[in-house]
């Protein structure tokens, strides 16, 4: 049954306490958007699973329940990753409810999480996220950098005047998405597909209508060249404005987990794209509904997060490469910096996490690459 069809069918007093937590988690301990769904849905799973046990109040949850809950839905099939999320949403929403007094005690302090199996991430070699910079099929042309600049931004440029025309833009005002939140409508069927883009508009050349299709060229591989630069996550991307790009240091601003801020930098390949973006693609497409948003849907919204995803599945594609994601490119930046030497807690700052330990799995990654290069290559191996 889903989360909506749970919560609706609770008790009034169990009812309030779940969403009063959702908003303490959103509100007071800035939560992603994404941990406080999860961290809702758990919750109200729960609170359904201590109602079928006749709990009708959260002062009437115990140890039992907790571990009840926990065992029927391992019985489900749920997986040790899923559970240890579970557990963790358990003692935060006992502990938030003993701490405002709506519960006696905190039994979720008595409840202790599976432990999850943790596998090594998807990585790219090296030369296999350069190709996926600039895919079969993305017609470029050098530029004066010696770096593909790509035929879209040379028509781009052809009709730059008259796009700007045209444009009706929504000023440098404030216009933060929660990271991994979208523009409610932002649909965009065949975003990012190689190739595809510039066929979009039946328009002659200069018309907005092409300026904007070749605009979401010009996007797609600024999106591409800045995640794999930073390693930053799609929802942190999807909510940067413009305000939070500083070419001149090369470093953009990005609120994580937590809304904790941190500096990430970026190289030449990235600045390029994203001048090439902001000085071509952006102004075709922006509107008033575009505010700051440094990347822009096809309608001129806030791009989405499940955008992001299919421009680079569309680029693995034509690369030749396997099915890719936005984390991929994560766990690949952070791979191939420690790669290159870098300083592993540098890693962890780059990549904003809170433990050490979540950047240690590169290492892993690291090692089992050289071991195999060990055994293909050493006549002793």
């Amino acid at each position: 049954m889903r989360t909506r069809e749970l919560h609706e069918r609770l008790p009034t007093a169990l009812r309030a306490a779940v969403d009063e937590f959702g908003r303490h988690l959103a509100v007071v301990e800035g939560r992603s958007e994404h941990t406080v769904r999860a961290y809702v849905g758990d919750v109200v799973s729960l609170l359904d699973h201590a109602a079928a046990e006749g709990r009708s109040a959260v002062a009437e949850l115990d140890i039992t329940v907790l571990r009840g809950w926990l065992a029927a839905r391992m019985g489900s099939g749920a997986a040790r990753s899923s559970q240890a999320r579970r557990a963790a949403a358990a003692r935060a929403f006992t502990g938030w409810a003993h701490r405002t007094g709506l519960a006696p005690d905190d039994p979720g302090a008595q409840l202790a999480s599976p432990r999850a199996h943790r596998s090594l991430p998807t990585v790219l070699r090296a030369d296999q996220a350069a190709s996926l910079m600039t895919p079969a099929g993305r017609a470029t042309t050098p530029d004066a950098e010696g770096d593909g600049a790509g035929a879209a931004e040379a028509r781009a440029a052809e009709g730059a005047a008259t796009a700007g025309s045209d444009m009706a833009t929504g000023g440098p005002e404030k216009d933060r998405a929660e990271p991994g939140a979208g523009t409610p409508g932002e649909a965009e069927p065949g975003a990012g597909t190689p190739g595809e883009n510039a066929g979009r508009s039946g328009g002659k050349a200069g018309s907005k209508g092409e300026n904007a299709g070749d605009g979401l060229e010009i996007r797609d591989r600024a999106v591409l060249e800045l995640l794999y630069a930073t390693g930053i996550r799609v929802g942190e991307l999807c909510s940067l404005n413009r305000a939070d790009v500083d070419h001149a240091r090369q470093v953009v601003r990005v609120f994580g987990k937590g809304a904790k801020e941190r500096a990430v930098p970026f190289g030449h390949p990235a600045r390029r794209a994203l001048d090439a973006w902001l000085r071509l693609g952006r102004p075709p497409l922006a509107n008033r509904s575009s505010r700051d948003a440094l990347f822009l849907g096809a309608k001129g919204g806030r791009l989405q997060p499940t955008v992001v995803r299919r421009i680079v599945a569309n680029a693995a594609r034509a690369a030749g490469l396997p099915h890719t994601s936005p984390h991929d490119l994560r766990h690949s930046a952070a791979t191939h910096l420690l790669d290159g030497g870098a300083d592993l807690r540098a890693v962890q700052e780059l990549l904003g996490h809170s433990s050490l330990a979540s950047t240690q799995i590169y290492t892993h990654v690291s090692t089992e690459r050289l071991r195999a290069a060990f055994n293909q290559a050493h006549p002793r191996a």
